[in-house]
């Protein structure tokens, strides 16, 4: 197809000796990244020790210090994305220009400015770097990819190639083993077929998901992918679960979201449950015989797990009952089982006092959605997000079973919960990138079809390049989740690499949907338009598990521990 501007495209867009380049830029970027650690953590340290007090007062420097450690660890994914594909023979003119592309753009903003978010923009120098230790930037393999690697040409030439794949943007090479790309063809068939055509529906109607959705996906595994097979479960590993959470959620985040409740509720189970509750709730779980949802969030504590007040009295049967109020409790109305934090220990203010419970109720009906005695709730109505319905929930002398306590053992609850939050992130993570390559699929498709001034949007390059754009911060995001779920999968510790995916993730998919809109123009803006849908839906990614400023500082405690 004959684009816009020929003269660029007859330039050689592909930077020579590419891999050499960005191989050699990495080091210099760690060394950047040490000096940043050293230089934050001399500002929030206290007689040699790192102060949570001085981390807050230098918010800014400790959370733009977790930013360029995204930046330095997305990039090395990306390296090793692209090494595997020149290994067998798939590294093609497509994949070359997504690393070149990748690698010039964030090599620019951590030398000019790295935008934590639109508004916020982190400099080397808000981090104590002076000019000196910023020269490590100045090696020739940095200065050629910033020079070189994002230009027009290499992005209008990129879209080019996006359009000759019959209009996928489903393009290149994920990096992962065929097994898992088979999982993934097997869940975008079923998005295509069963979600895509329904979800824009299901969410100006603000319906919840039909149950028949629900069977099906439960016919698929879907509840069941990650529990072990001796507790009726597929025993899959968690990058599989990260493909199909992508491929569900760039149908429709609401279907994608599904899995992610029973995901939680078995992780928490399989972490610190007993064997009895283990054998009773994980097959239930995978089969989705009982649906669960999680019941954490209180309306004055948000982020502040810790400072929690619903309180669990144990009675004379040893049992409890539980008062207080809960809110953001997605898919409460319909489900049968609630992971539920309360305190245990009346003389605690902090996370040490807190149980999880396993705690029943009756799934309710439209009419009546929540019947269980001792439980009322009501609706938050939402801008996206809408297929399970978010609610309000008030407790007063709710009964739980005493077996029902998790791991039968009272205030380990807040311990509990903190081990399912790699999990929970990386899941967060690949609905982040499913929405976003939906953004990218919807945007695209307008820009092939809509003409202006005579020609496609899709040949002006200001459309071309957002289009680019999006496809390359997808695939680096893609990279960082694929690698966090790699660790998680080989028992390391991760929580650092998922955090990061996290942030990255949902930030890329605000990104990609705000571009997407942006190439709608009006049409964007009426809701009509599927990507109206989508970027409502992008904008909670960053709020829920984990806002992301909650998620910059656990990141730089980390990095700074």
């Amino acid at each position: 197809m004959a684009h816009d501007g020929q003269d660029l495209q007859m330039k050689p867009t592909l930077i020579p000796d590419l891999l050499a380049l960005t191989g050699a830029a990495l080091e210099p970027l760690d060394q950047l990244l040490d000096a940043a650690r050293a230089s934050v953590k001399e500002m929030v340290s206290s007689e040699g020790r790192v102060s949570g007090k001085l981390i807050e007062e230098n918010q800014v420097a400790a959370h733009g210090l977790s930013w360029l450690a995204t930046y330095v660890y997305s990039l090395r994914q990306m390296q090793k994305w692209a090494e595997k594909l020149q290994g067998e023979g798939k590294f093609g003119e497509m994949e070359q220009l997504i690393h070149q592309i990748g690698f010039g753009e964030y090599l620019w903003q951590v030398y000019g400015g790295i935008q934590m978010n639109q508004g916020e923009i982190i400099r080397l120098q808000d981090l104590g770097l002076s000019q000196d230790a910023q020269r490590s930037l100045m090696a020739p393999a940095v200065m050629t990819l910033c020079e070189q690697g994002n230009s027009q040409a290499a992005r209008s030439r990129l879209v080019q190639l996006m359009e000759e794949q019959a209009g996928s943007t489903m393009f290149g090479t994920s990096g992962l083993e065929e097994e898992l790309e088979m999982i993934r063809d097997q869940f975008r068939r079923y998005a295509v077929e069963k979600v895509e055509p329904n979800a824009h529906d299901w969410h100006l109607k603000d319906e919840l998901i039909p149950l028949s959705v629900i069977e099906e996906l439960a016919e698929m595994g879907v509840f069941g992918l990650t529990i072990p097979e001796e507790y009726g479960g597929f025993g899959l590993s968690k990058a599989s679960m990260v493909v199909v959470s992508e491929e569900l959620s760039r149908g429709y985040i609401g279907v994608g979201s599904l899995g992610t409740r029973s995901e939680i509720a078995a992780e928490l189970i399989l972490c610190g449950g007993t064997e009895e509750q283990k054998a009773n709730w994980l097959p239930k779980l995978a089969s989705a015989e009982i649906l669960p949802t999680a019941v954490f969030t209180e309306p004055n504590t948000g982020s502040d797990l810790g400072s929690l007040r619903t309180r669990a009295v144990k009675d004379e049967n040893g049992d409890y009952k539980i008062t207080g109020n809960k809110t953001w409790i997605t898919h409460a109305a319909r489900t049968h089982v609630m992971t539920l934090l309360a305190r245990t220990d009346p003389d605690t203010t902090d996370h040490r006092g807190l149980s999880m419970f396993l705690a029943e109720k009756t799934p309710g009906t439209d009419e009546h959605p929540f019947p269980t005695e001792g439980m009322t709730g009501g609706e938050i109505e939402v801008l996206g997000y809408r297929g399970m319905k978010e609610y309000e929930l008030g407790f007063d002398n709710f009964h739980v079973k005493g077996e029902n306590l998790l791991g039968g053992e009272e205030n380990k609850g807040f311990k509990q919960l903190m081990e399912t939050f790699e999990s929970a992130r990386i899941q967060t993570a690949a609905r982040a990138i499913g929405v976003a390559q939906s953004a990218l699929d919807i945007a695209m498709q307008y820009a092939q079809e809509r003409k202006q001034f005579g020609k496609s949007l899709i040949n002006f390059p200001r459309v071309s390049g957002k289009l680019a754009m999006m496809a390359v911060e997808i695939m680096i995001a893609r990279q960082l989740t694929y690698f966090s779920a790699w660790e998680k999968d080989h028992g390391h510790r991760c929580d650092l690499e998922a955090g990061m995916a996290k942030l990255l993730g949902a930030r890329v998919a605000w990104a990609a949907a705000d571009n997407g809109l942006q190439i709608h123009g009006g049409n964007g803006f009426a809701m009509e338009y599927k990507i109206s849908r989508v970027l409502c839906d992008a904008r909670i990614l960053n709020i829920f598990e984990g806002a992301a400023e909650i998620q910059a500082q656990v990141i730089a405690r980390r990095l700074l521990g």
